[in-house]
């Protein structure tokens, strides 16, 4: 498989080819002057040719690994400037799609002439992927035809599917700030809470088709979208009808042309352009569906709200995030009073931030349209800020009429109705969580995890240093097979939707089980109980040993799997993290130093080793448990704060104290 002239590689995609950190390749550029010079980009993201770098790693021994795929996209990034490449990557979208649908129409194509491709090709798309017909108005050219063919051998290796969703993947990571994407666990949340089990879904601000595929998978049938940009639409409906099937995503401001006005859907789901004064305010001022008040000029997000509602049937769902002033806002309250009256608003959510570090947080919506139906007397308010997938089952608490779980609180909306209609959760939330019994609880849970913890800790006692024991290394371990090293394949990117939980690399600073999610690319490897994983560049000592299997191996970290009938995995992990201690303690960066071929481990028995690992595993039980500890000793402290502050809590009296406490004259 050749690549055409003028593919280019960023830095990142070397490291990737190359299985190294992006400090290699820039250690690589200054110790070696015949690294390649940068052909294009800019000083600090320089681009470099393909075959140079791929003749450059062979010549040094580099081992390296150029799938079918990453050349589709280094060629992509070769052919067509940035501001082009959403287009072309929307373009083979359309392309994977035809073959999907007809692959033995693509071989018969493929064996034609360049010229004959250019001339029969579009012909053959139009007829073979009809939802494109509005999307796609270009026809390949010579230069294109390259990259098709490329395409089209990739998907006969990995399967049209996987070829879009690693292009995407590489077109988020150069465009992650053209394009707003949900991040997974939010766009799960929004579609297990309104989505369930309707038939037919709208998402009326659908970018690049994040929450619809989102949906893929379970009882939806029809998926429809609206978007303002040309290019996100062809990437969203390639997206959706190589998961989906029947997918059409118009193009369209959809407050100002609405492209399925009088049109109906079983749900609705939206992330929608936050704080966008140019929304049309002036020309919609008589529009039919404010049927809850007219938005303030600088509230766009309460017109969003009423567009979704009017493109829901009776008793469908509508799950919208908004901007956490939204619930807040003296111009809006009109509006949010009118929606909790007519019994619209259900829930209200509080989510993490969904953009980069310092972005305010976000809240969801859940809203109800009217269905004839008694209106509720409640309003759910939820904390999903730590974790999202909590709020599902405080959801379905309140639904069921059951115990909301902590975190949650059921407000009766007659109490929301002041002057102010204040529906911030953390406002609300608060009041709620501080009062006594939520108190009382707190220091029950502290207590008890504090008598736990001592218990956890293993019998160690000191005893005099005695003769280094002989040692091996990971390196000699692995060449005798007592053990491999493997890493995830390249081009895994988490979090980015996708079916199968990964261990990350933050799972393992922190010590908790998998909390990524990602698609099962070919040479994804699925972790085993005794696995043990440690990052590839530790900022900080950990190691981590996998307790139950399941997950995937996250990007960014070593799996060690060990031959338990030669190797103890609680014995190499402790090890591991005794080399990582030494080496951040050497006064240079713990990444630079730990070459975990060369991390030395003793030369012991395996019951010798079992003793060890044991202490060991006690030791990480230990850590585990404390700062579950200190976690719930900082919420104890805030509850206390809180209450304290707004007269839920008062410091204990004499009085207060327990009758066993007195004797019987009553004197303590």
């Amino acid at each position: 498989m050749t690549v055409p002239e003028g593919a280019t590689v960023a830095t990142a995609d070397v490291a990737r080819l190359a299985g190294v950190g992006r400090a290699a390749v820039s250690n690589w550029r200054r110790r070696f002057p015949d690294f390649p010079q940068p052909v294009g980009g800019s000083s600090a993201s320089p681009l470099f040719d393909l075959r140079q770098v791929e003749f450059w790693l062979g010549r040094h021994d580099k081992p390296f690994q150029l799938t079918p795929i990453d050349r589709v996209w280094q060629s992509l990034r070769g052919a067509a400037a940035d501001l082009e490449l959403g287009d072309r990557i929307g373009y083979l979208g359309c392309f994977l799609v035809f073959i999907q649908r007809d692959p033995a129409r693509w071989k018969t194509l493929a064996d034609q002439t360049d010229a004959e491709i250019v001339k029969r090709l579009a012909g053959a798309l139009g007829r073979a992927v009809p939802e494109f017909a509005h999307l796609i108005t270009d026809t390949p050219d010579a230069d294109a035809v390259a990259i098709v063919r490329l395409a089209g051998e990739a998907a006969d290796h990995d399967g049209p599917r996987v070829v879009f969703d690693f292009l995407c993947e590489r077109y988020l990571e150069v465009h992650s700030r053209r394009h707003t994407v949900t991040p997974a666990p939010i766009a799960s949340l929004m579609v297990g809470l309104a989505v369930s089990e309707a038939e037919t879904l709208l998402d009326p601000a659908c970018g690049i088709g994040t929450l619809l595929l989102a949906a893929t998978g379970i009882s939806t049938r029809e998926f429809r979208g609206q978007e303002i940009s040309p290019t996100a639409a062809r990437i969203a409906t390639a997206r959706l009808l190589l998961h989906a099937g029947d997918a059409r995503i118009s193009v369209a401001d959809s407050l100002r042309t609405d492209a399925y006005a009088g049109k109906l859907f079983d749900a609705v789901v939206c992330n929608p352009p936050f704080a966008d004064r140019s929304w049309g305010h002036d020309e919609l001022i008589d529009d039919a569906r404010w049927e809850y008040g007219l938005p303030p000029r600088g509230e766009p997000e309460l017109a969003w709200v009423q567009h979704c509602l009017r493109h829901v049937k009776p008793g469908g769902s509508v799950a919208i995030l908004m901007p956490r002033a939204a619930a807040s806002r003296r111009s809006g309250r009109r509006i949010r009073g009118n929606l909790l009256r007519a019994g619209v608003l259900r829930a209200l959510i509080c989510l993490p931030a969904t953009g980069p570090t310092g972005t305010v947080a976000p809240d969801l919506w859940l809203m109800r349209r009217p269905d004839g139906t008694r209106c509720p007397d409640e309003l759910l308010m939820a904390d999903g800020s730590a974790e999202p997938v909590r709020a599902k089952d405080a959801w379905d608490a309140f639904t069921a009429g059951s115990e909301l779980p902590p975190g949650s609180r059921a407000i009766p909306i007659i109490d929301l109705l002041d002057d102010d209609v204040d529906l911030t959760p953390a406002r609300h939330l608060c009041a709620g969580d501080a009062s006594a019994s939520g108190y009382a609880a707190a220091l029950a849970s502290l207590a008890a995890a504090v008598d736990a913890l001592a218990p956890t800790l293993p019998d160690l006692i000191d005893v005099p240093v005695s003769d280094e024991p002989v040692m091996t290394t990971v390196g000699e371990l692995v060449r005798t097979g007592a053990l491999t090293v493997c890493q995830a394949p390249m081009k895994m990117v988490t979090n980015e939707g996708g079916p199968t939980s990964v261990l990350t690399a933050r799972d393992v600073r922190l010590g908790r089980p998998a909390s990524g999610t990602a698609l099962a690319l070919p040479g994804a490897i699925t972790l085993r109980a005794g696995d043990v994983v440690t990052p590839l560049s530790p900022r900080v000592p950990a190691v981590h040993v996998v307790s139950e299997g399941g997950p995937l191996l996250g990007p960014r970290l070593y799996l060690l799997r060990v031959d338990t009938g030669q190797l103890d995995p609680y014995f190499l992990a402790g090890f591991l993290r005794v080399a990582q201690r030494g080496a951040s303690t050497s006064g240079s960066s713990l990444a630079a130093r730990i070459d975990i071929r060369r991390t030395r481990i003793p030369r012991l028995s395996l019951w010798e080793q079992s003793r060890l690992g044991e202490a060991f595993r006690r030791l990480m039980a230990f850590e585990t448990r404390l700062r579950e500890t200190a976690a719930l000793g900082a919420e104890l402290v805030e509850r206390g704060f809180l209450g304290l502050g707004d007269g839920h809590l008062r410091p204990m009296e004499a009085a207060d104290q327990p009758a066993h406490g007195r004797d019987r004259n009553g004197e303590g």
